[in-house]
């Protein structure tokens, strides 16, 4: 089995996918503009995704071993493909739903796929935390990357143009190369080859939410991503109306958010190979609190300025953004903590209650931000998100103290960052 050409496999799977789902704020600024509908009612394509991964997740997770975790990823991007391609043949506002019901049912085989292999290739709990990083910092350069993409095909001049479409099928051409690339590459999948029956399988999965350790994880996983989808799928709006951005450089700012956020993963993925998960993901935390209260001042009574550019956009486009470098590092970190403390055999279970509450935690945090966005304004929605990230701190010591208590059942490496 070649695993350089496995892990190549999974970042690139994992790069495409970031586009596709971190694609939901600028296309809901998009349908906004091009469709007529409403900040809350365009705000259901997060639901859409988001709910989909979670049912897809919950009925099928236990099930991949089975499946085969290379077939699994085919799947999905063979299902990405077709929805792609039917957004510019087919363009319309059911179409754009279609489509991000696509994208969480292929994430759901994806994700659980990745995180699983991830256990495959690695021989340690320093190893595993540290390529988990890395992949995951790597889903961030592709966010990076849609941003930009999207933005080459938006017409600001147009805010109702067709041409952002043509983006899809740019992304349907990336998704058949990775598929072939996978396709061609040899997996060994024994090691986390199922050993009873399907209904063994599934009764393990929701047999292990109830363990107070995988509790306080799976808590602290769904604020996370409430916190991060809030923030994230809503930034290219909040750029466009509170900082009185045009379209295009609405969403291309938004860059600087997932840069960050790429460099915050990739760093931690260096660090925690030598320092404690702990102390790095706590300050990670005070960190995006510490940016939110400094950073969301200064996008108080922003003048829309016809000739705005790059040089003399307002501060807050370029400060706030950076909170990604402190937010990105910690979800993998109290995944890998958590994936490193079980046997391998469970890791597609595991994974599949993370994706679960993960996509439950995306879909509430998108949906609060669009009501409070609607209702009050965005800088009222982002203020809101350090509720949520000081309960995250309290999570994350019963967390800290789970871990290193290794409950029965669960192997000394637990402990382990």
């Amino acid at each position: 089995m070649n695993n350089k050409r496995i892990i190549l496999g999974l970042f690139l799977t994992y790069f495409v996918f970031a586009i596709l789902l971190n694609s939901v704020g600028t296309v809901i600024l998009q349908v906004i503009n091009n469709y007529d509908v409403s900040k809350s009612s365009a705000s259901i394509l997060e639901a859409i995704k988001d709910l989909s991964i979670a049912a897809v997740s919950f009925f099928v997770a236990s099930l991949l071993p089975r499946l085969g975790f290379k077939n699994a990823m085919l799947t999905g991007l063979a299902i990405v493909t077709a929805g792609c391609v039917m957004m510019p043949l087919v363009p319309s506002f059911a179409t754009t739903e279609l489509l991000f019901l696509c994208i969480g049912v292929a994430f759901a085989l994806v994700k659980v796929s990745v995180y699983s292999s991830v256990g495959l290739v690695t021989d340690d709990p320093r190893h595993h935390a540290s390529l988990l990083n890395s992949i995951e910092g790597f889903f961030m350069v592709g966010v990076l990357s849609g941003s930009w993409v999207f933005g080459f095909f938006i017409d600001s001049s147009d805010p109702r143009s067709p041409s952002w479409l043509q983006t899809y099928w740019v992304l349907a051409a990336l998704c058949l190369v990775v598929f072939l690339l996978l396709l061609s590459t040899p997996f060994d999948e024994g090691p986390a080859a199922a050993r009873g029956t399907v209904k063994d399988d599934f009764s393990a999965m929701l047999k292990l939410v109830v363990k107070p350790l995988v509790c306080v994880y799976v808590i602290s996983a769904f604020l996370f991503v409430l916190i991060e989808q809030g923030i994230g799928t809503w930034l290219p709006t909040f750029n466009n109306e509170i900082l009185k951005l045009p379209t295009a450089m609405s969403v291309q700012v938004t860059s600087i958010f997932a840069a960050s956020a790429a460099l915050g993963r990739l760093g931690a993925g260096v660090i925690m190979r030598r320092v404690h998960w702990y102390p790095v993901v706590n300050c990670c935390v005070l960190g995006v609190g510490l940016l939110v209260v400094v950073s969301l001042p200064l996008a108080d009574n922003v003048v829309a300025n016809p000739y705005v550019s790059w040089s003399n956009a307002p501060i807050a486009a370029y400060i706030f953004p950076l909170l990604g470098l402190f937010l990105a590092p910690i979800y993998p970190a109290i995944n890998s903590v958590m994936l490193s403390s079980l046997p391998k055999q469970q890791h597609a279970a595991m994974t599949g209650l993370l994706v679960i509450f993960s996509a439950l935690g995306g879909s509430t945090g998108s949906r609060i931000t669009a009501v409070v966005f609607e209702k009050f304004d965005g800088q009222f929605a982002f203020y809101l998100s350090l509720v949520p990230l000081a309960i995250v701190l309290v999570t994350l010591y019963f967390f800290k103290r789970g871990v290193d208590g290794r409950p029965a059942g669960m192997p000394a490496q637990a402990a382990a960052g």
